[in-house]
C-alpha cells in the first residue's frame, strides 16, 4: 500500500504540471494563430486520442509517461508540413521570431505561474510551521561566537523578514551560496532586540547541500521535557513516570529541554539513569533504565513528550500573498540556477541531480505530512520544471530560445545543418543527465 500511495502522489504531482506546461505552449500558439495538430500527454506511440475544436486538434495520451508535447504545423517535418497553401500563414516557422519566442517560453512560464498561485494560496490560507526561536547554540559554534542566545527569536536575516524556521533556513542557505555575512536581528525573550553577525569566513566553509543550520550551531527551541504520555510496557512505565511529570535533572545534571532528555535516553541503553521529576509541586526521584532498540542501537524510554517546539502560523493578505509567492518563486529559481552553476564549476557534487525515484519518494513523504506540505512540494517541482526547461540545451525550450535569440541578434535563422547537429548533441546530453539522475536515485535507494 505504501508503494501505491507513493506512486499516486508522484503521478498527481507531476502529471498536472506537465499538462499545464504543454497548455502554456498550446494557448499561446492559438493566440498567435498557429495551427496545433496534436496535444499529447506522454511520449512515444499514441494509445488513445480524440479530436476537438475548429482545427480538429488531436488530444492524445501516449505510451511513455515522460513529459508531453504540442505538435504544430511545421514545414521542417514532412509529417506536419502544410498540405494546403491556404494554411501556410499558420505554419510555425513562418511566424516572426518574437511570436516563436512567446510560444516556446509559454511552457516554462506556465510552470512559474502555477508555483506562484500555489504559494500565494498557501500564504493566504496560513501555514503552521516551527517558529524561528532558537535553542542555545553549542559552545564554539559560529552562532554562539556571534552572540546568539538560546530562547531568542530571529526576525530578520540580512534585512529580509523571517517569520518561521523554514524562512530562516532559506535565508541562511542564500547567504551560504552567496558566501557573504549573515546579519541576524533577534528579539530577546525578555524584551528588546539585538544583532548578531555570522561572518562570511564562517559561512564560506559551509556546504549549501548539507545541514547548514546544524553546521552553524542553530537549532529549534524546545520546551522543557514534560511527559505527555507513558507507553504501556515500556521502561518509563516500569520506572513510575506519569503524564505531567517535568524532568528537571538526570544523573544530577539539569535537563534543559525535551531534546536533551531524548538524547540522554538514547545514549543510556540498558543503563540506569537517576531522574529528578517535578510532580505536583514537589521533586520526586525516579530511576529509569532505557531499553536497547536493536534496530538503531539506541536506548528508548517509551514516553511521549508534550509539544516539543514553538509553532507559528504564517499567513498574508491576497496582495502580499501573491507578492510573497512571486518572490519565493524567483528566489527558488535563482537558487536552482546557482546550484547548477556550482555543479558545472565543480563546487557542488553531481550527486545532487535527482530523478523520478527520488521525486516520487519525496512526493509520498510530503503527501503523508499533509496537504499544505504536499502543495509546497508541487510548487517546488513546478519551479524546477520551469528552470530545467529554460536551460540552453537543444531539444529543450531553452535550446530553442537560444536559437531564436541568435536570430534576433544576427537577423537570420540558424542554418538547418547546425540545428540538426545541435539537436543530436542535445538528445545525447539529455540522456546522459537522465542516466545520472537514475543512477543517483538507485544509489540513494540502496
Amino acid at each position: 500500500m505504501g508503494m501505491i500511495y507513493t506512486v499516486l502522489a508522484f503521478v498527481l504531482a507531476l502529471g498536472p504540471l506537465i499538462v499545464l506546461h504543454e497548455l502554456g505552449h498550446y494557448a499561446v500558439a492559438r493566440m498567435c494563430n498557429v495551427k496545433v495538430l496534436r496535444f499529447s500527454v506522454g511520449m512515444g506511440r499514441v494509445v488513445w486520442s480524440r479530436r476537438f475544436g475548429p482545427d480538429q486538434t488531436e488530444w492524445a495520451i501516449s505510451l511513455l509517461p515522460l513529459g508531453g508535447y504540442v505538435k504544430m504545423l511545421d514545414s521542417r517535418d514532412p509529417e506536419t508540413a502544410p498540405k494546403d497553401e491556404s494554411e501556410l500563414h499558420r505554419e510555425f516557422t513562418r511566424q516572426n521570431v518574437w511570436r516563436r519566442i512567446a510560444i516556446v517560453a509559454a511552457g516554462p512560464l506556465a510552470n512559474f505561474l502555477v508555483a506562484i498561485v500555489l504559494m500565494a494560496a498557501l500564504f493566504m490560507h496560513g501555514v503552521e510551521e516551527p517558529s524561528a526561536r532558537l535553542r542555545a547554540a553549542p559552545h564554539g559554534t559560529a552562532a554562539q561566537l556571534a552572540g546568539v542566545r538560546g530562547g531568542d527569536t530571529v526576525v530578520t536575516v540580512n534585512g529580509n523578514p523571517v517569520a518561521s524556521w523554514s524562512e530562516l533556513r532559506w535565508q541562511l542557505v542564500h547567504a551560504t551560496v552567496d558566501k557573504g555575512d549573515a546579519r541576524l536581528e533577534l528579539r530577546a525573550q525578555g524584551g528588546g532586540s539585538y544583532h548578531a553577525v555570522i561572518p562570511a569566513a564562517s559561512i564560506a566553509r559551509l556546504d549549501a547541500e548539507g545541514d547548514v543550520m546544524k553546521a552553524l550551531g542553530l537549532d529549534l527551541w524546545r520546551a522543557r521535557a514534560r511527559i505527555e504520555k507513558v507507553m504501556p510496557g515500556g521502561a518509563g512505565e516500569r520506572a513510575g513516570l506519569q503524564p505531567g511529570d517535568l524532568i528537571v535533572r538526570a544523573d544530577g545534571k539539569p535537563v534543559v529541554d525535551g531534546l536533551a532528555f531524548t538524547d540522554m535516553m538514547r545514549a543510556s541503553a540498558s543503563r540506569t539513569v537517576a531522574l529528578e521529576v517535578e510532580r505536583g509541586g514537589r521533586i520526586v526521584p525516579v530511576t529509569v533504565t532505557p531499553e536497547l532498540d536493536k534496530a538503531s542501537g539506541r536506548g528508548v524510554a517509551k514516553v511521549l513528550l508534550s509539544q516539543p517546539v514553538e509553532m507559528t502560523t504564517v499567513s498574508s493578505g491576497p496582495v502580499d500573498a501573491v507578492i510573497k509567492g512571486a518572490l519565493r518563486t524567483w528566489e527558488t529559481s535563482a537558487m536552482t540556477l546557482k546550484m547548477i552553476g556550482r555543479m558545472i564549476t565543480g563546487e557542488a557534487s553531481w550527486k545532487n541531480v535527482t530523478g523520478p525515484i527520488t521525486i516520487a519518494d519525496y512526493a509520498g513523504q510530503t503527501a503523508r505530512v499533509g496537504l499544505a506540505t504536499y502543495l509546497q512540494f508541487i510548487a517546488f517541482i513546478s519551479i524546477s520544471l520551469g528552470v530545467m526547461n529554460l536551460l540552453p540545451i537543444p531539444v529543450l525550450d531553452g535550446g530553442h530560445l537560444l536559437y531564436y535569440s541568435l536570430e534576433v541578434l544576427t537577423g537570420r535563422p540558424l542554418p538547418a545543418r547546425v540545428g540538426e547537429f545541435a539537436q543530436r548533441f542535445g538528445v545525447g546530453l539529455l540522456f546522459m543527465l537522465m542516466a545520472l539522475a537514475v543512477f543517483n536515485d538507485l544509489v540513494r535507494l540502496l
